[in-house]
């Protein structure tokens, strides 16, 4: 270990958030299973005037450097929607990156002072930069690139959270599976079933009504989360944000929602792993990543999709009828993916461990769990 001083410092200038998220590549440099970011993503992402989570949240950044070279990097967040619906005193920390045990621990203590001098009392982390981002440190699945809007961790950091005094809070699965395996009959006649039923329409989104569609989308979303531990509701703003930085990786076939008795109840919103397309640009738009990048999206043809958000009314929950739609969409949109795109495997998560009804719809056969990640607590 370099025997130079550490110090912790406060992101404040245009070169300190360059050097934040720059810091990535350093980290990673020899880990082939990590994808560079869009850097634009990441920068939009912690930046206030762009991102509406600022709107009910306030964060802090800060690096460690030795030698004035940056060796670690930490967030800290109190988002006044978790103090309503998780826990008054709930305080986040996250975008956590180091490249020794020393700034880790420096990094930690520096997010738990600030948190307690925002008159915290618990700090879960890491979740960056909202339980809506990338929740969760990998602890499982080093050995496999994520896909995307998943993270993807040094195995060290675990060891150096729990040092911290860092215990489980709770854990988050991603399942993947051959999407080219037919459901089993069981399943396969409760969708044939369904499929008769006049009452059930399953119908591909309508991009031409694209604000309309993504409002009903994550309406039902907020809807049917709202008992899952750590939800938290996305305002309308974030709705508009999220539907315009998603829009151009939906296809209309591969995002579904479910009708009954021309109520919306359910849906499925399936993605190509952009992470595919991305991986060479080395996390760079310009000059030439934009173009490549808008190429790529006119007909992706990636090998593997994901399945980032799922959900059901809540009315109906735990119903037959919930499991009826739940894998009609499962079955309407794998067969676009095999039919359209030539994909071959899907990932759903996602999914808590204590999630017993998405997590017996995702259990299909030949699905296994490929990633694990968790969150972790510690009292302050």
């Amino acid at each position: 270990m370099n025997s130079a001083p550490l110090s912790i410092r406060p992101v404040e200038s245009r070169s300190d958030r360059k050097a934040f998220v720059d810091l990535a590549w350093e980290v990673y440099k020899d880990d082939p299973y990590w994808v560079p970011p869009l850097k634009d993503e990441v920068h939009g992402l912690l930046d206030p005037k762009k991102n509406p989570w600022f709107g009910h949240g306030r964060a802090e950044l800060w690096l460690a450097t030795r030698d004035g070279k940056p060796v670690g990097r930490i967030s800290a967040q109190v988002d006044e929607l978790v103090q309503e619906h998780m826990a008054p005193g709930t305080g986040q920390w996250g975008m956590f990156e180091a490249l020794d045990g020393e700034a880790a621990a420096a990094l930690i203590s520096t997010a738990e002072e600030w948190l307690r001098g925002q008159g915290m009392t618990r700090a879960l982390g890491p979740i960056s930069i909202s339980i809506w981002d990338e929740p969760g440190l990998l602890i499982q699945g080093f050995d496999q690139a994520p896909m995307v809007m998943m993270g993807h961790h040094r195995p060290q950091y675990q060891a150096w959270i729990e040092a911290a005094g860092y215990e489980k809070a709770k854990d988050l699965f991603t399942y993947e599976l051959d999407i080219r395996i037919d459901m089993i009959p069981v399943i396969d006649r409760l969708i044939k079933a369904g499929e008769k039923n006049p009452r059930i329409r399953i119908r591909n989104v309508d991009k031409s009504r694209f604000k309309d569609e993504a409002a009903i989308i994550l309406n039902l979303l907020n809807d049917a989360w709202s008992e899952n531990w750590g939800f938290v509701p996305l305002t309308e703003a974030e709705i508009a944000y999220a539907g315009k930085k998603l829009k151009p990786i939906i296809y209309e076939d591969l995002v579904r929602i479910a009708e009954y008795e021309g109520e919306p109840v359910a849906f499925m919103m399936t993605i190509p792993d952009i992470n595919e397309l991305i991986r060479d640009l080395n996390g760079e738009l310009f000059p030439f990543g934009w173009a490549k990048l808008l190429w790529r999206l006119r007909k992706p043809r990636t090998k593997r999709v994901r399945v980032p958000l799922m959900g059901v009314a809540k009315k109906l929950q735990g119903s037959r009828l919930a499991g009826q739609l739940a894998f009609m969409l499962i079955e309407h949109i794998r067969r676009a993916c095999v039919t359209h795109y030539g994909v071959t495997h899907g990932e759903f998560g996602w999914i808590l461990e204590d999630n017993q009804g998405m997590m017996s719809i995702a259990q299909l056969p030949g699905a296994h769990i490929n990633h694990t990640y968790r969150i972790f607590e510690k009292a302050l």
